[in-house]
């Protein structure tokens, strides 16, 4: 049997969509459907629920997969260490996280300060990806690591039996403004700059608002997926943007910006780093324990 089908079956068990999946591995729709069939042929059994909107997998499905993940992990890894011996000409170490641009920029770069002395005989590489896209990778064995925001209004669908995760850090959306933006409830100042809800930060975002202010996406002016062009956009004075706590401390403290309402308009939320159960080359465990210690 082809391992790769296995890896579609995964990936459908992320997505819980044929069409999102087959992006995600790269075939058109038609294929990915004859390619699940296929596996479903060699099992003997259905393993989708294709009655289920979202799609779902069996029992039997989420048992194959759970079942061979260790193998099919497990073969990705080598894949991956003999291609690098073949490029390299050594069999160098390399540190791959997967994680958004905003993480990268803020908690993850803060991580990988405080483990400088741990990373620095290894090549780290920085995926940045939609937190889907993420988990899909790290589900498939293609990064290493895996650094996302956790969340009650964000699912992030890690098998637990796979996978284990410590937290990384807590931070916060806080409603920020350029300074001299006199200080006052964030909802009185329009216009709001937002993310769009396909981000983390942006469903973050739109559960917080849509709870407390039904109206607020009256008064949107900017729409932008970059937490960073956000914060410029606030710095030249045009509107209200929740950011991180992490990208725009310094711009508070020093006053370029000024930090708006109360503790209630802010968004409280994990970072947390994934790994998985299987056991890990030797520099990622020392990373790992060092990280979760």
């Amino acid at each position: 049997m082809d391992l790769k089908l296995i890896e579609d079956l995964q990936a459908l068990a992320v997505h819980r969509s044929f069409v999102r999946a087959a992006e995600a591995r790269h075939v058109t729709h038609p294929a990915f459907g004859r390619r699940i069939r296929a596996l479903e042929a060699w099992a003997g059994v259905p393993l989708v629920d294709r009655q289920r909107q979202p799609v779902d997998l069996t029992p039997e499905g989420r048992s194959l997969v759970e079942q061979s993940a260790p193998l099919v992990e497990g073969l990705a890894r080598h894949r991956e260490r003999w291609l690098r011996t073949r490029a390299d000409g050594v069999d160098g170490q390399r540190i791959r996280v997967g994680t958004g641009r905003t993480l990268a920029r803020t908690l993850v770069a803060d991580w990988l300060a405080r483990s400088r002395r741990l990373v620095r005989q290894s090549r780290v590489e920085l995926v940045t990806r939609t937190a889907q896209e993420a988990a899909a990778l790290f589900e498939r064995g293609e990064v290493d690591l895996l650094c996302c925001y956790e969340h009650s209004a964000l699912t992030t669908r890690l098998s637990a039996s796979r996978f284990r995760h410590t937290v990384l850090a807590t931070d916060r959306l806080v409603p920020v403004a350029k300074g001299g933006a006199e200080s006052r409830p964030a909802l009185e100042i329009s216009p709001l700059l937002v993310y769009p809800a396909s981000l983390s930060l942006g469903r973050l975002l739109t559960d917080h608002l849509g709870r407390r202010h039904p109206d607020f996406e009256g008064r949107t002016a900017v729409v932008c997926d970059s937490a960073d062009a956000l914060r410029e956009l606030a710095l030249k004075g045009l509107g209200v943007a929740w950011l991180p706590w992490s990208l725009v401390a310094a711009d508070c403290r020093s006053g370029l910006m000024n930090r708006l309402g109360s503790r209630s308009d802010e968004v409280v939320f994990e970072v947390r780093m994934y790994r998985p159960r299987a056991r890990m080359a030797p520099h990622l465990e020392t990373l790992w324990e060092a990280t979760a210690g």
